[in-house]
């Protein structure tokens, strides 16, 4: 077996094992230890493991941070499904504040309600529900992000003292055990200040989210009110949800309980 076939067959171990050791390595692919250690330091420097004392395990933490058309392209089909189950919790007359998730788009161009009123940071959000009859939007003030499309900073903040909505509309960069979590501090600082001000709710997130861990923790699940995602959940992760009183709703699909 080549090098970097075994590489990817340690990768592939891991995410089902959790950890390898140097002698498992060793034993699996019949390999000297120099052979292993070679192995583990090449995947260390790709950044596809932390190596531990006598093996490793896949990084906890993801630093990838895509740009606003590489996310609108990630997992479309799960995007548009879980924006049309969000979209149906939507009544006539909702006042709503939605974020600038590409998922919580799929969710306003599925709106068939009317007479919303929609306080959103995302120009992308913006423009399509513009093309909606009855809807009134209120744009956030603040610095515009080019890489996400949305307003940020103290301004967006102090906006929001002037709102108070019946349902809030969030997406994720990540969910795990203990939560929320985004890559960085401006996206963690408005978010929680939309929860603020929202008697609901909604965080969206397709499958690809759970299980990933980002540099800031945005809230616990104690916070949400709903979930919705598009495919069964962990046991592990369910259970957090459910002790946190979160209502867990799969597109297409019926709620989840115990």
């Amino acid at each position: 077996m080549f090098q970097e076939e075994r590489l990817i067959s340690i990768v592939n171990y891991l995410k089902t094992n959790k950890r390898i050791t140097v002698d498992l390595i060793c034993e699996l692919y019949d390999v000297s230890r120099d052979t292993a250690r070679r192995d583990m330091v090449k995947l260390e420097e790709q950044g596809r493991i932390i190596r531990t004392r006598g093996g490793a395990i896949l990084p906890t933490l993801s630093k990838e941070v895509w740009n606003y058309d590489e996310r609108l392209q990630s997992e479309p089909s799960s995007k548009i499904n879980i924006g049309k189950t969000a979209a149906a919790l939507i009544q006539d007359g909702d006042y709503l504040m939605m974020d600038s998730s590409t998922t919580v788009l799929h969710a306003a161009t599925a709106m068939n309600a009317k007479h919303n009123v929609v306080v959103t940071s995302s120009i992308e959000i913006a423009a399509i529900l513009a093309r909606k009859k009855d809807t009134t939007i209120h744009m956030l003030g603040g610095v515009l992000d080019n890489k996400h499309h949305s307003v940020y900073g103290a301004k967006a903040i102090e906006m929001l003292n002037d709102y108070h909505v019946d349902k809030l509309f969030i997406g994720t960069c990540g969910i795990t055990e203990d939560g929320l979590s985004a890559p960085n501090e401006e996206d963690c600082y408005l978010v929680r200040a939309m929860m603020k001000h929202a008697d609901q709710v909604i965080v969206l997130a397709d499958h690809s989210k759970f299980g990933r861990r980002l540099f800031h923790r945005v809230v616990g699940f104690e916070s949400i009110d709903i979930l919705v995602t598009d495919q069964a959940l962990s046991p592990e992760i369910k259970e957090k949800l459910l002790a946190s009183e979160v209502e867990i709703v799969l597109a297409g699909g019926e709620n989840e309980h115990d």
